[in-house]
C-alpha cells in the first residue's frame, strides 16, 4: 500500500461576497516533492495557498498533514506545524535588520534581552548555507526587490519546514540568485520536505517540478508528472484551449516604424550614484526596450522621467520642449504615466475598492468644482473592467482580494484611463500569466498603432525580443547600446549587458 501524501488538501471550497474562488479543489504534495501549480491569475492559486497556510478559514474540505486532520487558524499556527510560505510581495519590516527579519520572533535572548551578537551569528549562519553574502546587519530597506525576496526565504529555511510554498519566488531576480534558489530548492527536497512551487516561468518548472497541478476558475483540471508533458499543451490546459488556438502574436514593437522627432528625447541623464550617462529616445506609436541587469539603471531612469526622483545633470525633451519634472503631478500633467515594478509598495491601495482605485488619477477629470461624478466615474470603471477583462466581483470589491494579475490591470487601467502620452511600464508582466500577459500585450499594441509611446522595462529578454523592435541596453548606469531590427535578439543583448558588444550596435 502506498504511503499516504504529506499534504493532501481534498474538496476545498472558498467563496468571497457570493464569489466561488474555489470549487472543492484536490491537491495532494508528497514528501521530497517539488510540486508546480499554476494557472491563469483569478484561477485560484493564492485562494488555495493562503487556505492552507491559515490566512482563509475554508467553506468546505478538509487538509491533512502526515496524515493528521489540520485546520491552522493563522500563519503563524501553520508555521509551528512546519507549514511555510514565502509569497511574491515579501511581508518583511524595512527598518529592522537582514538578521532580525530572518529570526522574527525567534532572537536568541540572554538575561531576558536580544542577545545581538547571537542573533547575528545565527542569522549568518543561515545566509552562509544558502550561498549568497549579505551583511545581518544591513537594514532591509537598503536592499533591492531580489535580494529582500532571497531574506524571505533564508527566514523560510531557517524554520526547517515539512512543506514550504514558493510563490512567484524568482520574479524580481537575476540569474545568480535564481541559481541560489535552485540549490535551496534541491536540498530541501533531500531532506523530505514537500515543496510547493508557483510560477509563470516554464524554464523553471521543468528545470525544478516533478508534478504540475493545473487549477481554472477555482476548479482543479489535471494533475500529471512534468515529464513528457509538452509546455503547449500544459499551455492549452491553462487556458482552456486547444493546441490549434494558440498561436504567436505579432511582436507590438514592430507594428510601427518611427517617424519625424521623438516624444521623449533624454540624453546624458545623470544621478549619483546609479545614473552616469543615459541617453534615449522613444516616438509616438513605438514601444522601446529598455534591458539591463539588476542595478544597471533601468528602474532609476524611470523614476527621474517621472519626477520621483531628481536628476544631477542631463536634458530630457518632451513634445519638443524641456521637460523638467519635479513632481509626478508635473509628469502627469504633461501626459506621463508609469506603473511601477512593484505594486504592492507603490501601486495598489489595498483597503480601497477597484473603483477607487482604477481611477484615482483620473479624478480630477471626473470632477466639477470637487465634486467627483459617480456616473462618469462609473462608467469609465466599467469599461476598463471589460477592456483589460479584469476579473472582479464588483467594482465595489477591495482591490487586496483581487490575484496578483487583476491587480497589475486595475493599475494599467489608471493610467489608460488619461489618455497618456507616453507610458512607462517597469516589470509589467512580473509575476503575471500567459493569459494576463496577452491582454496587456493587446491592450498596449493597440495603444501604440494608436499613437501611445511606451518604455517598456523587463528583466525578461524573451519578452524584450517579442514587443520591442528597438532597444536600449544599460550598463553600470550608462547606455551602452542600441539594438534595432535583427540585433534585438538573445545573443546582441547578453552581450551589450556583459559590455561585449558588436560594434555597429553601439550608439
Amino acid at each position: 500500500m502506498a504511503d499516504p501524501p504529506l499534504l493532501r488538501m481534498t474538496g476545498i471550497t472558498k467563496r468571497f461576497a457570493g464569489v466561488t474562488a474555489l470549487a472543492g479543489v484536490d491537491f495532494h504534495v508528497a514528501a521530497g516533492e517539488v510540486h508546480a501549480l499554476v494557472g491563469e491569475n483569478g484561477a485560484g492559486k493564492s485562494t488555495l495557498l493562503k487556505v492552507l497556510t491559515g490566512v482563509y478559514r475554508r467553506d468546505a474540505g478538509t487538509i491533512e498533514l502526515e496524515g493528521q486532520p489540520r485546520t491552522f487558524a493563522s500563519p503563524g499556527e501553520a508555521q509551528r506545524h512546519g507549514v511555510v510560505a514565502v509569497y511574491q510581495e515579501v511581508p518583511l519590516l524595512d527598518r529592522r535588520t537582514v538578521a532580525e527579519n530572518i529570526l522574527l520572533g525567534r532572537e536568541p535572548t540572554h538575561w531576558g534581552r536580544i542577545d545581538w551578537q547571537a542573533l547575528n551569528n545565527a542569522a549568518a549562519d543561515v545566509l552562509g548555507r544558502l550561498g549568497p553574502y549579505l551583511d545581518p546587519e544591513a537594514p532591509l530597506g537598503s536592499l533591492d526587490v531580489a535580494h529582500r525576496q532571497l531574506v524571505a526565504i533564508a527566514r523560510a529555511a531557517s524554520l526547517a519546514p515539512r512543506v514550504l510554498v514558493l510563490d512567484e519566488p524568482t520574479s524580481a531576480m537575476p540569474h545568480r540568485e535564481v541559481e541560489v534558489l535552485y540549490d535551496v530548492v534541491r536540498r530541501l527536497r533531500a531532506t523530505g520536505a514537500g515543496i510547493i512551487y508557483v510560477s509563470h516561468r516554464f524554464d523553471e518548472l521543468y528545470a525544478l517540478c516533478d508534478r504540475v497541478t493545473v487549477l481554472r476558475d477555482g476548479r482543479h483540471v489535471f494533475t500529471r508528472p512534468l515529464t513528457g508533458l509538452e509546455p503547449l499543451e500544459l499551455v492549452g490546459v491553462m487556458l482552456g484551449k486547444r493546441r490549434e488556438e494558440l498561436r504567436p502574436l505579432t511582436p507590438v514593437g514592430a507594428r510601427r516604424a518611427p517617424e519625424g522627432s521623438p516624444l521623449l528625447r533624454v540624453r546624458d541623464l545623470q544621478r549619483t550614484p546609479r545614473l552616469q550617462g543615459v541617453s534615449l529616445d522613444v516616438h509616438a506609436g513605438e514601444v522601446v526596450g529598455l534591458a539591463g541587469l539588476l542595478g544597471s539603471g533601468r528602474t532609476e531612469t524611470a523614476r527621474v522621467l517621472f519626477g520621483l526622483d531628481p536628476r544631477d545633470a542631463g536634458a530630457i525633451e518632451f513634445a519638443g520642449h524641456p521637460l523638467r519634472p519635479h513632481s509626478p503631478r508635473n509628469a502627469i500633467q504633461r501626459g506621463i504615466g508609469f506603473l511601477a515594478e512593484d505594486r504592492r509598495a507603490e501601486g495598489i491601495i489595498p483597503d480601497l475598492s477597484v473603483r477607487e482605485n482604477l481611477t484615482l488619477a483620473a479624478l480630477p477629470m471626473l470632477s466639477r468644482l470637487g465634486v467627483v461624478s459617480r456616473a462618469r466615474q462609473r462608467d469609465v470603471v466599467e469599461r476598463f473592467i471589460s477592456r483589460l477583462r479584469i476579473r472582479v466581483a464588483s467594482p465595489e470589491q477591495p482591490v487586496r482580494e483581487l490575484s496578483g494579475g487583476n491587480q497589475q490591470k486595475v493599475l494599467l487601467a489608471r493610467w489608460l484611463c488619461r489618455n497618456p502620452r507616453l507610458l512607462i511600464l517597469d516589470e509589467p508582466t512580473r509575476g503575471i500569466d500567459i493569459g494576463a500577459k496577452a491582454d496587456i500585450r493587446a491592450v498596449v499594441g493597440e495603444l501604440a498603432d494608436a499613437g501611445l509611446a511606451v518604455l517598456l522595462i523587463s528583466s525578461e529578454i524573451g519578452e524584450l525580443i517579442e514587443e520591442c523592435a528597438r532597444l536600449v541596453v544599460l550598463r553600470d548606469g550608462r547606455s551602452a547600446a542600441e539594438l534595432r531590427g535583427a540585433d534585438v535578439a538573445e545573443g546582441p543583448i547578453l552581450r551589450a549587458m556583459a559590455g561585449d558588444r558588436p560594434r555597429e550596435a553601439a550608439t
